[in-house]
């Protein structure tokens, strides 16, 4: 099977209604029938443990994650102690998606909105059931649409379609990811888990921001990427134009060229890794040549397996 071949495509956010339900609900579907039998069960993969709400301390006993070590009960009693965690009744899932007009931008198989809207349907497919509830804070640049957190079928569906159908930023405004994570950081929400899903190519102004999300709930952030963020083609003269500033410009590329932009992209890519994993979150990353379901697959399995063995 084809990359992505089953990703349908969200037209930037200016499909009809009846054309928007067919591709959402075809998305849906691929979710499902992808992610049901293989990670059914497993979304708590996403998130530490049955609950986040600090409780007592008890004693250590063999099993308990070490990552639950209450130190200063331990040094008081010289006796290791946990402290447990009250079980949340509700996981709350907050999403911050970042559409700006470089999202409107796909070489291969989709655009990458289309890849994060893929994204954020997985993720809600993930943790939903139980009375789990989702909300989302959907970011262009020049305006900001919020998703009240709530639970049921309905609500996911209308809260993919917010973030399918906000309709890029006027040409000239840059994207403001910084805007979206400030917008889920204050007010404070009850803890749960946050993800970012951004292609976070702008600069990197967010991290005061973020460092405050991860103090305060598990998060996630999700890259997506297109091979041309990355690398660009061996083409020669060709005329490039910036999708968020209007910017427009004709260069010759040259191995030269080539070799300067594939260092500077990886080095930026590799400093927003960095960034995002020193304010306490695990990056996953997808691209548009690749298939995001396996990739999905893989990450909430590696990640399920780190949080067994203890490691963050």
């Amino acid at each position: 099977m084809p990359a992505n071949s089953e990703l349908p495509s969200l037209g930037a956010g200016l499909l009809s209604e009846p054309q928007l339900t067919a591709a959402l609900r075809t998305l849906e579907l691929t979710v499902r029938r992808k992610l049901d039998g293989v990670l059914q069960g497993e979304h708590l993969g996403l998130i530490p443990g049955p609950g986040s709400e600090p409780g007592e301390a008890r004693a250590y006993q063999p099993g308990d994650d070490i990552r639950r070590m209450e130190w200063s009960v331990t040094a008081r009693t010289t006796q290791p102690h946990v402290r447990q965690m009250i079980a949340d009744r509700e996981l709350e899932t907050w999403l911050v998606v970042d559409v700006s007009a470089s999202l409107d931008f796909g070489t291969v198989n989709c655009t990458k909105r289309d890849l994060a809207v893929a994204a954020a349907a997985a993720l809600v497919h993930l943790t939903s059931g139980g009375g789990n509830r989702h909300g989302a804070i959907v970011v262009t640049g020049d305006q900001l649409v919020r998703v009240p957190a709530r639970s049921g079928r309905a609500h996911a569906q209308n809260l993919l379609k917010a973030i399918a159908t906000t309709t890029r930023a006027s040409t000239g405004v840059r994207g403001d990811l910084h805007a979206g994570i400030e917008a889920l950081r204050r007010p404070q929400r009850r803890r749960g888990l946050a993800v970012v899903i951004s292609d976070f190519l702008g600069p990197i102004d967010w991290e005061r921001s973020l460092r405050a999300i991860g103090a305060h709930h598990e998060l996630l952030a999700v890259e997506v990427l297109d091979p041309r963020d990355l690398d660009l083609p061996d083409i020669g003269e060709v005329t490039l134009a910036d999708a968020e500033s209007g910017e427009v410009r004709d260069i010759t590329i040259t191995p030269a060229v080539r070799r300067d932009f594939a260092a500077a992209a990886r080095a930026h890519q590799q400093k927003v890794h960095r960034t995002i994993r020193s304010c306490g979150g695990p990056v996953l990353s997808l691209s548009t040549d690749r298939d995001w379901i396996t990739d999905t697959v893989k990450f909430v399995a590696q990640r399920r397996r780190g949080l067994a063995a203890g490691v963050g």
